[in-house]
């Protein structure tokens, strides 16, 4: 069934403020619900992993729940949920790792649409190895990053392909089954950076053709956690640096130190949240997580669409161009204002939006803009409404009368 937005809306106590918040891909609000789950497990006795005692078998469940939540989220089974700090720590523990069996003559792929998490790693593993780094080109025009490229890029040497299922920048969804498929061709891995698209709608593991996926439970709705996925039997073929003592078992072998384990109870929190986005979906979590995704992206495109059409519409303001099929994301500047002096104004009429590269450091770089501030960038959330773009739409024409002001 739709969004109920007033009883979407209302599960987020920050919303309360007043704010209007553009700003969810880089980071969503917190749920009550995830407020509660890290604060009831903070208030109970928690200890380190161990069957010994009570606050012991706590914090293994915490760990247990919230591997299976992410499982259910991304289509995955719990074994093969490796569980981090951040997108980026774990990209980078996979490029190390995979990294060090990489020889002079190998080639790495990467994209120039993607966030610098799912490129640099990738590019520093190669450089240390001595392999090549070739680079997949998105289309300036279009916004898209063409699938048929990867067939000139990979080859028998290819070790690893690694490309976003969602620009940060531009939402730009790029045909990542196609890709995978191009790249198990030629019997490489894929790496997929999932961190931008899995908020915006179901995703499923297998069917993306990925080896590896990565998301960040930040930008949905859950705390400051990540987590990677993959088949058990591939992460048991990977031997990471890690302390002697510390657990030889995957996925653990991956996870470096002593988890959060408040912040792991609100990631299996969110996940609940999501599945409780369409109140009438039944079955189990993993079939009520994709019918309350499926809600939300159905929502969330209504309300991008007045988005997108607003700006159009505004002759000062450019958007760079995006894919067909994308998330609801958009950057664009304004006549007259630099990207951060856009943002700050914004922020000052209570819109929070983002300015700067996003980390999306090769795309700001490849267009020439990165030098000049890069760009603006609105993201929809399921919590967003359509006054809010007007809103929004309105305050951007204000600002188009005038010129920004300078500092000092």
């Amino acid at each position: 069934m739709p969004i109920d937005i007033t009883r979407t809306r209302a599960a987020y106590p920050a919303l309360a403020e007043g704010f209007a918040h553009f700003d969810g891909a880089g980071g969503t609000q917190t749920p009550q619900s995830v407020i509660d789950a890290v604060a009831d497990a903070m208030r109970l006795a928690v200890g380190n992993r161990s069957t010994a005692s009570v606050p012991g078998r706590r914090s293994l469940e915490l760990v247990t729940q919230a591997r299976a939540a992410v499982a259910d989220l991304l289509g995955a089974v719990p074994d093969g949920v490796v569980l981090g700090s951040s997108a980026t720590t774990l990209t980078n523990t996979l490029a190390r790792t995979l990294g060090a069996g990489w020889r002079p003559g190998d080639e790495v792929v990467v994209s120039r649409l993607d966030h610098d998490a799912n490129v640099r790693p990738w590019v520093q593993a190669a450089e240390a190895a001595g392999a090549t780094v070739r680079w997949a080109e998105f289309d300036p025009a279009s916004g898209e990053l063409p699938a048929a490229q990867f067939a000139d890029l990979v080859g028998d040497r290819t070790r690893l392909v690694a490309v976003t299922a969602g620009s940060n920048a531009t939402g730009t969804m790029p045909d990542v089954a196609a890709i995978a498929a191009t790249a198990h061709a030629a019997g490489a891995l894929v790496c997929v950076d999932g961190v931008h698209s899995v908020p915006h709608g179901p995703t499923d593991l297998a069917a993306s053709g990925a080896d590896f996926l990565v998301t960040s439970a930040y930008k949905w709705s859950g705390p400051h956690l990540a987590a990677m996925v993959a088949d058990p039997a591939r992460w048991a073929e990977l031997r990471p640096a890690k302390l002697i003592p510390s657990s030889d078992a995957v996925p653990d072998r991956f996870e470096a130190g002593t988890p959060s384990f408040p912040l792991l109870a609100g990631m299996a929190a969110a996940v609940d949240h999501l599945a409780g986005l369409d109140p009438a979906a039944t079955g189990d979590r993993r079939s009520r997580i994709r019918a309350g995704l499926t809600a939300a992206q159905a929502y969330e495109e209504s309300v991008f669409a007045r988005l997108r059409d607003g700006l159009a519409d505004l002759p000062t303001v450019t958007v760079q161009p995006a894919g067909a099929r994308r998330c609801p994301t958009v950057s664009f500047r304004l006549a007259g204002w630099t990207p951060a002096g856009l943002a700050t104004a914004l922020g000052a009429a209570g819109l929070c939006l983002s300015s700067g590269d996003y980390y999306a450091y090769e795309y700001f770089q490849a267009l020439g803009l990165r030098d000049s501030g890069g760009a603006v960038r609105a993201s929809v959330y399921h919590y967003n409404t359509v006054d809010e773009v007007d809103r929004l739409l309105a305050e951007l024409d204000r600002l188009a009368a005038r010129r920004e002001q300078p500092v000092g």
